[in-house]
């Protein structure tokens, strides 16, 4: 485990590039079990494995790219356009017994599969946020929009697997100075954003530049960039708990980009509006189910 920042945008890339990507041992479970039942699976069957787990997600978007030019004249911008292209069966024989984050992180910081484990927590409820607003939004391709959204912080669970103590580090800082925006606290301990080493892993690892622009911050003018930023927003400021000052003007921007009073957004949301004294009220309704 890397214990030390890089000192180029490319050593992060080779570091990370070098290295197995794990995955959920949740996620090999239900792949190992969907493998046993290959006859009776779907590509949507994978299809929604796979955009529960981040790292998995990436594997099968970097396996595939080589690919497409080959076959098609176009980027796959989904998984399950991947997994439609790959095929069942090849799909299987190529992602047979992958690493788990778990077993990666064993012997590491006690608190680095924490940390991990509630990053990809928070990607995956931002890619369900996302979805929701995205086919609300009547978008062309809500998958997309989910999918951005669930590999938007990628390169923090990077660090968590193989920087941990790197990771924790920045999440220390953070906690001292709640008010320090993460990207300082990211180039104090790094040298660099996260944001930074993400844009060039993306281009390094040839992803579908859509996917590159959809969750790159810097396009948040377009309404399908602002739907993944303020669906990975929520989920972060949630985290937090339901008493974030930030959720508030969340709630005021995705109720615009949706066209939703704040009233009925909180509603499809499980949130209430603040209260007088500042604090939101409990929720009159669960959110949705992943």
């Amino acid at each position: 485990m890397l214990d030390h920042p890089l000192q180029e945008l490319d050593d992060w890339v080779l570091y990370f590039s070098e290295r197995e990507l794990p995955v959920l041992r949740h996620t090999r479970r239900q792949l190992e079990t969907a493998r046993e039942n290959m006859a009776h699976v779907s590509s949507k069957d994978l299809t929604r494995i796979i955009l529960q787990d981040p790292l998995m997600a990436v594997r099968v978007l970097t396996f595939i790219q080589p690919l497409t030019g080959k076959r098609l004249h176009h980027d796959v911008t989904t998984i399950a356009g991947a997994i439609m292209m790959l095929g069942i069966e090849p799909f299987f024989k190529h992602f047979e017994n992958p690493a788990t984050i778990e077993a990666a992180l064993k012997d590491g910081p006690p608190q680095a599969l924490l940390g991990a484990l509630q990053v990809i927590r928070r990607a995956q409820q931002a890619s369900h946020y996302a979805y929701e607003w995205a086919i609300w939004r009547v978008d062309i391709n809500a998958e997309e929009v989910a999918l951005a959204a669930l590999l938007h912080d990628l390169t923090e669970i990077l660090l968590y697997c193989f920087a941990p103590h790197l990771a924790l580090e920045i999440h220390r800082l953070q906690q001292a100075d709640p008010l320090q925006r993460s990207s300082t606290a990211q180039e104090k301990v790094l040298g660099f954003r996260l944001q930074d080493i993400q844009a060039a892993l993306c281009r390094a690892w040839h992803l579908p530049k859509l996917l590159m622009q959809l969750i790159d911050d810097a396009h948040a003018e377009h309404p399908r960039v602002k739907n993944v930023v303020l669906a990975v927003n929520l989920a972060r400021h949630l985290a937090h708990g339901r008493n974030d000052p930030a959720i508030p003007d969340d709630l005021k921007a995705i109720s615009a980009l949706l066209n939703l009073s704040e009233e009925a957004l909180g509603q499809r949301l499980g949130l209430a509006l603040p209260s007088p004294d500042g604090e939101l009220d409990q929720p009159q309704q669960a959110a949705p189910s992943p």
